[in-house]
């Protein structure tokens, strides 16, 4: 399976990029995420999308709920679409601090016992505040990361806030929780690929996510990392999925432009790396295009295997999947 690890649908247009047209829904994702992509000539589809809100959705303003309240409020409709599609979204928790720190831990445990969270996403930028100072933010939801297993998304590549390495502090003090370097320190303001590539180097406890990334720091990096240190992520919308996807497909490619990479370790990039961290089972590629658009139809028992894995890790029994897909 193909999982992305950052998208953001909403039922409200994005409060601070104001995406033109009409709210990017979970039906549009959906839709966006069945493609069909070609990979390596084969039609793909992304099967699981790790989901979140969109930042700028989740700072307070006037008229808002606080708190706890208010915390699940923002969260609710991500909620919504991973009760009603748990074979495609996997729950992203998106922790503002300034909702009180103990608040976001306590319903960043229950979004994870009570929905199959399975993620939490730091954006200090969007919700001003220093990574490396303000520690005591950071620790209550951290600790819930690390005893229940959560993995931590972090949003890098732009100051004042989300400059990699200020990251460091807190990622030394959870060495049992995995990071994710988000759009591995590309973004808005600033390239720190380089700064992110030796974190990962250095730090067992961190990866990095392709999307952003550039397409021969790619060949680059991925020569010299672990080919379990990179996980394709898109931040889609307003990114289109399909070409963060040849960027990681063109490592099949002959050197300079590739590594002639086998199409097993592109499928761990492209899902099989997130799968285990997320506990589902790795899928192998498919060995040509007829099999390829014999998964897409659902005519591959591999195809239904993928709903049985996500299901019951997300907390769902195949029937329940069931009548929670079609309500």
């Amino acid at each position: 399976m193909i999982i992305d690890t950052h998208v953001h649908p909403t039922n409200l247009v994005d409060e601070a990029w104001r995406h033109t047209g009409t709210p990017f829904t979970g039906e549009r994702t959906l839709e966006m995420m069945d493609g069909p992509f070609w990979i390596n000539g084969k039609p793909r589809r992304v099967d699981v999308s790790c989901i979140m809100p969109p930042p700028g959705n989740t700072t307070w303003r006037e008229g808002n709920k606080t708190g706890r309240e208010g915390i699940r409020e923002y969260q609710a409709y991500v909620t919504s679409l991973v009760q009603r599609y748990p074979d495609r979204f996997v729950g992203n928790f998106m922790y503002n601090p300034r909702f009180g720190p103990e608040n976001g831990a306590a319903e960043l445990a229950f979004h994870v016992k009570e929905y199959g969270y399975k993620m939490l996403k730091l954006h200090a930028n969007m919700h001003s505040y220093r990574p490396d100072r303000a520690l005591d933010w950071l620790r209550p939801v951290l600790r819930v990361c690390d005893e229940l297993g959560v993995i931590v998304l972090i949003h890098t590549g732009d100051g004042p806030y989300s400059i990699p390495t200020q990251f460091y502090p807190i990622i030394r003090e959870f060495p049992n929780v995995t990071f994710i370097l988000g759009h591995f320190g590309i973004q808005t303001g600033g390239v720190y690929c380089f700064e992110a590539f030796w974190m990962i180097q250095d730090s067992p406890n961190v990866i990095g996510e392709s999307g952003w990334l550039l397409q021969s720091r790619i060949v680059e990096f991925a020569k010299e990392m672990k080919k379990s240190d990179l996980v394709f992520g898109t931040d889609s919308p307003p990114n289109e999925p399909g070409m963060w996807a040849r960027e990681l497909e063109v490592l099949c490619h002959q050197p300079p432009q590739g590594l002639n990479l086998s199409e097993d370790d592109l499928e761990g990039y492209l899902g099989n790396n997130m799968a285990k961290l997320l506990g589902l089972a790795p899928t192998p590629p498919p060995k040509d295009k007829a099999e390829a658009e014999a998964y897409l139809r659902g005519d591959l028992p591999q195809a239904s295997a993928a709903n049985t894995h996500a299901s019951h890790y997300l907390g769902y029994t195949p029937s329940a999947w069931a009548e929670a897909a079609n309500s």
